[in-house]
């Protein structure tokens, strides 16, 4: 079982795991090209997507199917969509979860303010779907931004919480350990 890069026939099974674990699917499909899947023979394993726009770029979709969780599938996700950002260009790359803020930090982020989300975010449509949509209140009302020396990572939380996280390039080059 290997992480490789999505091809147009995964998005339906990746549209099926986002769907179960509740995650959106705004544009994902205009990012097939940027997104990671871990399959055995018979079932996606789990995906994750980075949206890139110039330096800047979003960590998106980072999902492993119920059955296999605990198994490393995420980190190991999130590991290969990193490297994916940085081979892209990516310098400022930004996360955003609701339910996943414990599993971030061991890539060693620490806290940075909301204000400082790139404006080319606003080309995302997962991030600017709807303005009104409760998914896009909750995640600007509690955002966290990680930053890579340069791959600036956004976090959100939940809807109390307000931090943002930075992730320094050493982090990278070290192995993804502090």
């Amino acid at each position: 079982m290997n992480i490789v890069t999505a091809t147009p026939s995964d998005l339906p099974d990746i549209v099926s795991l986002l769907k179960a674990v509740a995650l959106p699917l705004a544009g994902i499909e205009r990012h097939v090209e940027t997104a990671l899947v871990a399959r055995d023979a018979q079932q996606l394993l789990g995906c994750a997507a980075v949206e890139v726009y110039g330096q800047a770029g979003l960590l998106r979709s980072v999902a492993v199917e119920a059955g296999h969780r605990g198994e490393g599938w995420g980190e190991r996700l999130t590991t290969a969509a990193l490297e994916l950002a940085r081979k892209r260009g990516v310098r400022n790359l930004y996360l955003l979860t609701t339910t996943a803020s414990h599993f971030f930090p061991r890539f060693g982020f620490t806290a940075i303010t909301r204000a400082e989300l790139d404006p080319a975010l606003s080309q995302s449509e997962e991030l600017f779907v709807n303005p009104l949509h409760p998914y896009t209140q909750a995640l600007f009302s509690a955002a966290l931004l990680l930053v890579l020396l340069g791959i600036t990572i956004v976090v959100v939380t939940n809807f109390i919480e307000r931090r943002v996280i930075y992730w320094h390039e050493s982090v990278l080059t070290s192995g993804g350990r502090a």
